[in-house]
């Protein structure tokens, strides 16, 4: 299929509507078969759960134009996986995970002219979600939902190269113990404006959340999972039943162990050791690795050895490894990559 006559390299991390789009409704205790759709507005009651009770929740994943020129997605099936896992704690309807990988392949074969070609920088965005849909004024769930995904071309998520990121310690909470940070709620996100927000008054570009219960240990970010290099080369990652589980972390710990050969611990992180680590990231859909420079701890900056300039070397490594996995140029593991027919 032609593509369309776009400027990929500049087209930035925003949304741009596309030809097509997914929606399947939940009435009478049943999902419907699901169409494609030109229409991408949504009309619901004012009293719809979703806007009284934000019973909600989304995923976010890549297709790609491989070195080999076919189109491809990059782990459909975790994303399904962690959705139902949303689901459930949100009191929402499982939406099959087979359904939800045909779902994702068929809007993506709907919008082929918009995953950007090989060697552009760009990809073509997924997102899945869910919502209550009929109108609820008591505090219960709804008895009917929507779901729906669309696609949007992005450019790369770093112009000249990933530069390290400054961050600082955050005053506020991300997750309850037993609250819902492990799941990818809407409600999450929507708590953690005002934090990134006033972290970029401040001049900082993310915030590092510490746990709720003692605030001595490392969580996550408002949108990623944090990673860790030893000075002996070692790849840390942070332990928590309130982080969620990001599939590029996941993804990054089997390339480190099975490509790379390092040794890899899965543990509870304190603030305490940040001072002796090599090198630190964020991971995540979007950029893969976002390097992290240093961390402002209310004044006072723990600055990583890898510095400032660069991506430090491990990470690195662990970067390249995987985006050339997601790529074509790297042979991946069974299971990893759903090529588009």
């Amino acid at each position: 299929m032609e593509k369309k006559n776009m400027d990929w390299a500049n087209i930035g991390f925003a949304y741009q509507k596309t030809d097509k789009r997914f929606v399947s409704n939940y009435k009478n205790g049943a999902w419907d078969e699901g169409v494609l759709t030109e229409d991408d507005t949504v009309t619901i009651s004012e009293c719809a759960c979703v806007l009284q009770y934000a019973q909600t929740c989304f995923e976010g994943l890549k297709a790609y134009t491989t070195e080999k020129g076919q189109t491809v997605i990059f782990r459909p099936d975790l994303n399904a996986a962690r959705m139902k896992d949303t689901c459930e704690r949100l009191e929402m309807p499982v939406y099959p995970v087979e359904k939800f990988v045909e779902a994702v392949v068929q809007t993506v074969k709907a919008n082929m002219a918009y995953v950007p070609p090989f060697g552009s920088g760009a990809t073509l965005y997924i997102r899945p979600f869910m919502f209550g849909s009929n109108a609820v004024i008591g505090v219960k769930p709804a008895d009917e939902y929507q779901f729906r995904v669309f696609t949007t071309p992005v450019g790369p998520y770093f112009k000249g190269g990933a530069k390290p990121i400054t961050i600082r310690v955050c005053d506020y909470d991300r997750a309850a113990p037993r609250g819902t940070g492990h799941i990818k709620a809407g409600l999450n996100y929507a708590m953690s404006l005002y934090p990134i927000m006033d972290a970029h008054r401040n001049g900082f570009d993310e915030n590092m959340y510490l746990d709720a219960a003692t605030r001595t240990k490392v969580e996550e970010t408002g949108g990623a999972n944090f990673i860790f290099i030893t000075k002996d080369n070692k790849l840390v990652t942070p332990k928590s039943d309130s982080i969620l589980p990001s599939i590029t972390r996941r993804s990054l710990v089997y390339v480190a162990e099975n490509y790379l050969d390092m040794e890899v611990e899965h543990r509870e992180v304190y603030f305490d050791e940040l001072k002796d680590f090599a090198e630190c990231g964020l991971c995540g859909t979007a950029a893969v690795i976002s390097p992290v420079g240093k961390v402002n701890d209310h004044g006072r900056e723990i600055c990583f050895p890898s510095g400032m300039e660069d991506m430090g070397p491990v990470t690195k490594k662990l970067y390249d490894t995987l985006t050339g996995i997601q790529m074509g140029r790297i042979e991946a593991p069974e299971g990893w990559i759903k090529v588009i027919e």
